[in-house]
């Protein structure tokens, strides 16, 4: 397999992008919190395009997370994670898209109705710090999926044994 194959699998689509909804919803927020605290039009826009892509980039996460949901399965550590992890993002998808949706408002609405700017821009910036604790909770369950060291009461090492580099 050489480099762009690998590209058609939506397993590896999946662990390279599932981290951009968890990071763009929080930096996108910090960045927003920002803004407003400097009333500044032009950082809420660059904040507001961050969240966006954030809020979009969850589909694609989504979409190659069901795609690769059979081939994970079989080979899972943990497949009752699989399937929680499955079940939160498929109850909690709507949420990234109503945050794109806030977002992109937030952009183009103040453009007709500038008074508009200020609340839609506090909506977004709650619904990023909402879909930012979403993420989380969706992954940590898919963390626990090939990861026994995120399982609660499981350990990598056995008692007292660590790793030859640790010492």
């Amino acid at each position: 397999m050489n480099e762009f194959e690998i590209l058609k699998k939506p397993e590896y689509i999946h662990v390279v992008l599932n981290h951009l909804p968890i990071y763009g919803t929080i930096l996108g927020a910090i960045a927003l919190a920002v803004s407003l605290l400097l009333r500044s039009r032009a950082a809420q826009i660059t904040a507001l395009i961050i969240i966006l892509i954030a809020g979009v980039s969850a589909y694609p996460v989504f979409v190659s997370g069901q795609r690769a949901y059979k081939a994970i399965r079989g080979m899972s550590d943990d497949a009752g994670a699989l399937d929680e992890h499955m079940d939160r993002a498929e109850k909690t998808i709507g949420a990234f898209y109503f945050l794109a949706f806030a977002a992109l408002a937030g952009l183009l609405v103040p453009l007709k109705w500038p008074k508009t700017g200020l609340p839609l821009t506090a909506l977004a910036l709650l619904l990023a710090l909402i879909c930012f604790g979403l993420g989380v909770y969706i992954a940590q369950e898919g963390g626990r999926v090939r990861h026994p060291e995120f399982r609660p009461g499981e350990s990598p090492n056995p008692p007292g044994e660590t790793h030859p580099r640790a010492e």
